[in-house]
Parts: structure tokens; C-alpha cells; sequence
């Protein structure tokens, strides 16, 4: 049995793990990466379509001022949507948003 989860997040998703195992039998470890990943496609699922194609953008190796001229946006704007997809996909660094990404397939960019 797993211990008590207190996020409430993180607890339906370890409940939707469970049901979507299939088997009679899921390990630990199953279970704790399956939640994780319903947790993180809430939290994209979150983002509004503007965070979503910044995330892309940035996960893709692009400066903001590179991501400004791209999508015609002013730079500022670029930081504040920027800073809103760090929030809401709770994560503190550009490597760790990568690996986020990366999990969720999100697609990459091309520079262009």
C-alpha cells in the first residue's frame, strides 16, 4: 500500500495510476511515475495557449529576444509569460522545465 499522499493533486493522480495499471499488481515505482506524469500534464494542461507556445519556444533553446521577434511581441511580454509557465509547471530553472518538457513530449522549435 502506498503512503498517504497529501497533495490533493498528486493524490488523484496516484488513484488514476492505480485504475489505469491494469494489472493486479503496479510496483512503487510504477504508480509514483505515473502520478507524476498525470500531475505534470494537469499542470500543462493549465497553461494558456500563449504560456504553451513560450514553453515551446523556450525549452527549444531560444533567448527571449529571439522568442519576442519570432512571435512579435515585445520582450517584456516575452518574461512575464515566461515567468507564468515557471509558476504554474513549478519548476525554478530552464534545465528543469527541459526535463518537464521533455517528459511530456512537448515538440521543439525550429530556430528559423
Amino acid at each position: 500500500m502506498l503512503p498517504a499522499v497529501k497533495d490533493p493533486l498528486m493524490r488523484s493522480g496516484t488513484a488514476t495510476a492505480r485504475a489505469n495499471c491494469g494489472a493486479s499488481f503496479c510496483s512503487r515505482t510504477a504508480l509514483a511515475h505515473e502520478a507524476e506524469l498525470l500531475a505534470l500534464r494537469d499542470r500543462q494542461a493549465s497553461l494558456t495557449p500563449r504560456e504553451r507556445e513560450i514553453m515551446a519556444l523556450v525549452v527549444s533553446g531560444l533567448l527571449n529576444k529571439q522568442i519576442a521577434a519570432k512571435l512579435g511581441i515585445r520582450e517584456d511580454m516575452v518574461k512575464a509569460h515566461r515567468g507564468q509557465v515557471m509558476r504554474k509547471m513549478q519548476v525554478d530553472s530552464v534545465a528543469d522545465l527541459v526535463r518537464v518538457a521533455a517528459a511530456l513530449d512537448v515538440p521543439l522549435v525550429s530556430h528559423a
